[in-house]
């Protein structure tokens, strides 16, 4: 295909400026859209919305369900730059290309703690994971290393179990339809000031469009929290994914036998202590294992590679507020890991990491929002790495109007198998450098009246250094810091009521992303890249929405010739609705993929076609 823009994604693009013009009709005395009051991940601290100097975004549980978007991946296609690309259909590897950065430069926060590194990958999780009925998902953008070390290149996103609170409450769901598609959820929750706790769990199998591709998971979370004093609470979290996914290959190969496994589970203990208004402090301490195991059966016997990570982490954080203007953050991070790959590279080994940070807020006059940050990473595997931050954030009187900068840096660790890794025609580089980005960008968002919405637009550049490359001059083959990359371009989101009682919710990104040293683009960054979804509540409890996302102008790889190519563009649409025939029960329906489009997110990975889904939940 060539790289002009098909009608389905223009009109797409067509309807998103149209949304755009006629948002600030929003303010039509219809439901509210709520702005969520307090964001964490920009700081480390709550934080007003208003009030930040980064590009943020957030989806609430309540939305998720709402949009009838279980998997992480789903999720995801609502937040502008950040589009994630399966290597198949439910339950594949999911790449994440955060502002344009590459899938392992972007950094998942799980309940606090860092869920991947190097060595620990979340792409298998993010294929196939469920959010938990009780999760929040933020999203900073740009370089994030000053708070929270490797991999935010690209940005932070967020998973985070959220208290419980009211009366004990619960639902049960289940639903079937397409591909022979069988899955459930449960939940339930209960929160008073001293004590709450929340559970979710979720799971199903379907066997996919293609053949030997089915997938069977389950994903729980579960939180607990309990207020010893006025000044001290403590609580734990318990999360964990398990998958099976039958892998096919390309759909030139089509292996009937390739099977991969993931079972992830992740654990905190966190506590709390507030001696006064103006002194907080937070330790967490949290561990994680995985393990992934993928099986190639062949003429010559089974093909077994097993990867295990093993993780012990110890955060601590203690905020200052010198006054209502002025707040002082430090902390630390250690962290202590175990990797183990019988694949290429046989790698066996540890790594120790000691981080310090300290961070400034800071309000010089009224309405002017001002932070900066630095942070040491001190990895006992190859040196020291140093970070900073800085944003800026000015509100218009009115309040409905913010204008905002950051600049940041960020950078990524190089891996055991890039500094270890050893086979015949493969050793690795003890000496090198990690990837490092600098990045800032420019925004402005529009608040509109009695909270009914807001519009931003964010206009952004990353620049990358000491890219870690495969160096075929040399024999055996090694890895070198040489390439040098540049992502930048324009972010558009909107959430707002439109006439009509209609909620919308709109993601754009224009991103051009390039390879610096080889002058080439950067593989599946789409230039065009968006999401938009429109719901209505018609009344006596029916409710209905319909939702597309689109990509359009990327370059890939042919999965069977190896040549570049011109990927092609993708317009997908989707419908959903929900009958509450009594307080109790709701019957649920949705049509995914509804044109029935014929697509490819990676070369030879056909996506599923058509799919057509029902279901029921129950509240207790």
């Amino acid at each position: 295909m060539n790289n002009s823009t098909p009608a389905s994604v223009r009109r797409l693009l067509l309807l998103l400026g149209g949304l755009l013009a006629a948002a600030p009709l929003a303010a039509q005395p219809a439901g509210p859209v709520r702005l969520e009051p307090y964001i964490t991940t920009a700081t480390r601290t709550p934080a007003a919305v208003n009030t930040l100097g980064s590009a943020v975004d957030t989806l609430g549980a309540d939305e998720l369900a709402r949009m009838q978007l279980p998997l992480l991946r789903g999720a995801l296609a609502a937040i502008p730059g950040a589009p994630a690309f399966a290597s198949g259909q439910t339950g594949a590897v999911t790449s994440l290309f955060l502002r344009g950065a590459n899938s392992n430069q972007a950094l998942f926060l799980v309940d606090g703690v860092r869920f991947n590194d190097p060595n620990t990958d979340y792409a298998v999780a993010l294929g196939g994971a469920c959010a938990s009925a009780c999760d929040s998902l933020e999203v900073a953008h740009g370089p994030q290393s000053t708070l929270y070390g490797g991999e935010a290149i690209g940005g932070v996103v967020s998973l985070r179990s959220q208290r419980g609170s009211g009366p004990r409450r619960g639902s049960v769901a289940a639903e079937a339809g397409s591909f022979g598609t069988v899955q459930g959820a449960v939940s339930a929750q209960a929160g008073d000031r001293d004590s709450a706790w929340n559970f979710s769990a979720a799971g199903g199998h379907t066997d996919n469009a293609r053949p030997h591709n089915s997938f069977d998971s389950a994903t729980y979370a579960l939180r607990l929290d309990r207020r010893i004093s006025d000044a001290v609470a403590v609580g734990a979290t318990l999360r964990g994914f398990a998958g099976r996914y039958g892998d096919p290959g390309d759909r030139f190969t089509n292996d009937p036998d390739n099977q991969d496994r993931e079972d992830s589970q992740l654990a905190t203990v966190f506590a709390d202590f507030t001696p006064s208004p103006d002194l907080t402090s937070r330790v967490v301490l949290g561990g994680q294992n995985r393990r992934f195991v993928s099986e190639n059966p062949g003429s010559f016997g089974t093909q077994t590679t097993v990867v295990t990570n093993r993780r012990a982490v110890l955060d601590w954080q203690g905020t200052y507020a010198a006054n209502a203007r002025h707040r002082l953050t430090g902390g630390l991070t250690a962290e202590a890991n175990h990797t183990v790959n019988t694949g290429f590279g046989a790698i066996n080994r540890h790594q120790q990491l000691l981080a310090v940070f300290a961070q400034d807020e800071w309000t010089p006059v009224e309405r002017i929002y001002l932070t900066a940050g630095l942070r040491s990473d001190d990895f006992d595997t190859f040196g020291r790495a140093t970070t900073g931050r800085v944003t800026a954030a000015w509100l218009s009187r009115d309040s409905h109007l913010k204008l905002r900068a950051s600049y940041g840096t960020g950078f990524r660790a190089p891996s055991f198998l890039d500094l270890y890794g050893q086979s015949a025609f493969y050793v690795g580089n003890p000496n090198l450098q990690p990837e490092s980005a600098r990045g800032w960008d420019a925004g402005a968002d529009f608040y509109l009246a009695d909270k009914r919405g807001t519009l931003s637009a964010t206009w952004f550049q990353t620049d990358l250094r000491d890219l870690i490359t495969f160096d075929f001059s040399a024999f055996p083959g090694t890895v070198v810091n040489v390439e040098r990359a540049r992502t930048r371009g324009l972010e558009l989101a909107g959430k707002f009521m439109l006439p009509g009682a209609v909620e919308a919710r709109l993601a754009y990104t224009y991103l051009e992303a390039d390879n610096l040293s080889q002058r080439s683009r950067l593989l599946r960054r789409p230039r065009h890249s968006g999401s938009l979804d429109l719901w209505h509540d018609f009344g006596r409890g029916f409710s209905a929405g319909a939702g597309a996302v689109f990509a359009a102008q990327r370059e890939d790889i042919n999965a069977a010739t190896f040549a570049r190519i011109d990927a092609e563009d993708f317009a997908v649409v989707r419908l959903y609705a929900a009958w509450q025939a009594s307080p109790r029960l709701a019957l649920k329906a949705r049509v995914e993929n509804l044109l029935n489009e014929k697509y490819e997110e990676v070369h030879g990975y056909p996506a599923a076609g058509r799919g057509v889904f029902g279901g029921v939940e129950w509240k207790f």
